[in-house]
């Protein structure tokens, strides 16, 4: 797609240039100029502005922010949403750094990204996020070049986009299970952000994203099955009486998804589940202060802690792979892949049962 718009968006510019050379062709013919003159003329590099323009090294210069937008609108038209939402907010930050001052692909140096990176640290953004805005950057410079656009001049060699150890983002069975049974009212948005807290803690620490989705016929023969939105994997998860006793709690007979997080079939669904998580980690950092947690409390700290309590358990690590210890999800898929999923759920039950 966006090699499509660079390819209109060159055609357009040499019709144009094909327009001011007619132009320039006329007004000679009109001079009666002989067919040397009008020959020197039009390939002389420094006759005129426009003609220069026309040769094959001088295309006027592809916009960074025009290119990186039509990345953008590739991933929208192929549905990966989430990433393309990864890449508005990199440019957005880079638009920012740059006073919304478009620049050409070719003028993308290492100055201009270390100056980046230097706005970046000084704005208090941390390392990881430092290198994730510089990933994305260099991903969308790399299309480029591998689009023709540009030579590589390897602009990004002396900027950060490593990947530093994060913080702990887990806590202990104890804090779980004093997160269980901490006295809510029945029906608050906490007893809300607690209970999806421990639905996705008891299913293996399920993303909230995969939550919203889960439909009441993805549970059936006493297996959850759901089909993760980052991934793709499909996963099957026994389902458990503490799962149920949740599911039965927001049960709604005219909704056909299993958890009240989209609850309006009409409206945007992704707008409705990340208005639901925003509020539920709110929530839950509430929550985490009331019980005086060493960490913010929100969503992803059940699956962290899922992981982290499964090893504490002596769960064998090729069962739990260090779920979210993992540089890359992609070495976790691995291990998860290759095993028995009876192991599993032999994992959660025991888990679960710690928690009694």
């Amino acid at each position: 797609m966006h090699q499509y718009s660079n390819y209109l968006s060159i055609i357009k510019d040499l019709k144009d240039t094909i327009s001011a050379l007619s132009d320039k062709i006329d007004r000679l013919a009109d001079k009666q100029a002989d067919l040397e003159e009008l020959i020197r003329n039009i390939i002389s590099p420094g006759s005129s502005p426009e003609i220069k323009s026309a040769t094959p090294n001088c295309l006027p210069q592809s916009s960074f922010f025009s290119f990186a937008d039509s990345i953008i609108r590739e991933m929208k038209d192929r549905m990966k949403i989430r990433t393309s939402e990864t890449y508005i907010a990199t440019m957005r930050s880079f638009r920012r750094f740059r006073n919304n001052a478009d620049i050409p692909i070719s003028d993308i140096d290492s100055s201009i990204i270390q100056n980046y990176e230097k706005h970046l640290r000084e704005t208090g953004i941390c390392d990881n996020s430092v290198s994730f805005y510089l990933r994305i950057l260099r991903a969308i410079y790399n299309r480029a070049v591998d689009s023709g656009l540009v030579s590589q001049t390897f602009p990004f060699k002396h900027a950060y986009t490593g990947v530093d150890k994060t913080q702990k983002r887990a806590i202990s069975l104890a804090d779980i299970s004093r997160i269980k049974n901490l006295n809510l009212k029945k029906g608050s948005p906490l007893d809300f952000a607690r209970d999806m807290f421990m639905f996705s803690f008891y299913t293996r620490g399920m993303s909230f994203v995969d939550m919203a989705y889960l439909k009441k016929n993805d549970l059936h023969c006493g297996f959850l099955y759901y089909r993760r939105k980052k991934t793709g994997q499909w996963l099957a998860i026994r389902w458990e009486k503490d799962m149920q006793r949740i599911a039965n709690k927001y049960y709604d007979v005219l909704s056909y998804h299993l958890l009240p997080i989209i609850r309006h079939k009409d409206s945007d669904e992704r707008r409705q589940y990340i208005y639901a998580e925003h509020n539920v980690n709110r929530n839950l950092r509430i929550i985490g202060e009331m019980l005086a947690l060493p960490i913010p409390l929100t969503m992803y700290v059940a699956r962290h802690s899922w992981a982290s309590i499964a090893k504490s358990q002596s769960i064998p690590l090729s069962v739990i792979s260090e779920a979210l210890g993992h540089n890359s999800e992609s070495t976790t898929q691995i291990y998860l892949s290759s095993l028995d999923s009876s192991a599993l759920d032999l994992a959660n039950r025991k888990i679960i049962l710690a928690l009694r």
